[in-house]
């Protein structure tokens, strides 16, 4: 698991220099195809994380009549709220050599 409390990516749209990203593959498709995939398994990782940390705020079928705020829920919330996007974690990532990516058709010659 990826510890998205010390990424350091960006929480804004920024432009980054497509030569640094395709440099590792050597085609700009192949570097983004990998980057998508890994924000997808990023995204996934997020959900699951979230949905752990709300199971603790479980509510019963006798309390869903009643509305109530709990503050902690609400906390919990705004905090997954200001992490960056995954695909800005993927890229991030992606740009510090931290993604480990290989090619079938390699091994196999």
């Amino acid at each position: 698991m990826t510890d998205f409390k010390k990424s350091n990516a960006s929480r804004e749209i920024q432009t980054n220099d497509h030569n640094a990203i395709d440099a590792p593959t050597g085609n700009v498709y192949e570097a983004i195809a990998i980057i998508g995939k890994r924000a997808v398994a990023v995204g996934e990782e997020i959900k699951q994380e979230i949905h752990d940390k709300l199971e603790e705020f479980g509510v019963s079928n006798e309390m869903l009549e009643e509305v109530f705020e709990n503050r902690e829920q609400i906390e919990l919330s705004r905090f997954y709220e200001s992490l960056p996007k995954p695909s800005a974690i993927a890229l991030q990532e992606w740009l510090e050599g931290k993604i480990y990516f290989r090619r079938p058709e390699d091994e196999q010659n």
